[in-house]
């Protein structure tokens, strides 16, 4: 899906995941990072799936460097391996794994104006054909996958999210993500909001380009969505 809405092959991939929180933006510095099975309970062919992609030390270096411009404190870690939040959906938009690949943590707290910000700040990477991947989710309530009854806030909550990103300027677009909560059923999709955060990131870079949706479905009779920009 990724590949078919971007212009042209990116030189590089920034991915912003759900499933890493730190105090301060921190990216993965390896050059080969490992893959971290960060879920449990599942088959045991899931613990050995592989996207052998090149990390890319110089573009950590960079992001580094264009979020301490923005303001921002930052780290590295050249340990820690790429979780299921990028090597799932890479594996399916980049099954080649020839795209180096560089993954940038969520913010504890998970505050809208600071991953805005954060997105804001890193910008400029989309003019080096750098492409800035939210890895989340548009609907991500434990309870609705398997226990029912949110089939309608599912829906007006899809409703609202595709108004603000496809639909409203994006000085506008920008203001109702800092209120997602003000959204109809807000906490009954997103309980915790890391799966909405990535969102937050890649509209901060989007600037004032607008938005697209590039995926709707009805999963497990849950309204899912996902958006490009630019």
């Amino acid at each position: 899906l990724v590949p078919s809405v971007v212009p042209k092959k990116p030189s590089a991939i920034l991915l912003i995941s759900a499933h890493w929180e730190t105090n301060v933006p921190t990216v993965l510095s390896s050059a080969n990072p490992p893959l971290l099975y960060d879920y449990y309970g599942f088959p045991p062919e899931t613990y050995e799936l592989k996207w052998p992609a090149p990390g890319d030390p110089a573009l950590a270096s960079r992001v580094r460097e264009l979020l301490e411009a923005g303001g921002f404190s930052t780290a590295e870690d050249s340990t820690r391996g790429w979780d299921h939040g990028v090597f799932i959906p890479m594996k399916l938009s980049f099954p080649d794994a020839d795209v180096p690949t560089v993954q940038l943590s969520l913010i504890a707290g998970l505050d809208p104006e600071k991953h805005l910000a954060m997105g804001r700040a890193l910008a400029p990477l989309r003019k080096e054909n750098v492409l800035i991947v939210g890895s989340g989710q548009s609907f991500h309530n434990m309870s609705g996958f398997f226990g029912g009854g949110f089939e309608e806030p599912s829906r007006e909550f899809d409703v609202w999210l595709n108004e603000t990103c496809a639909g409203v300027e994006p000085k506008a677009r920008s203001e109702r993500l800092r209120n997602w909560t003000a959204a109809p059923s807000a906490r009954a999709i997103h309980p915790r909001e890391e799966h909405l955060a990535p969102l937050f990131v890649t509209v901060g870079a989007a600037e004032d380009d607008p938005g697209e949706q590039i995926f709707s479905d009805v999963v497990l009779n849950l309204a899912m969505s996902g958006y490009a920009f630019g």
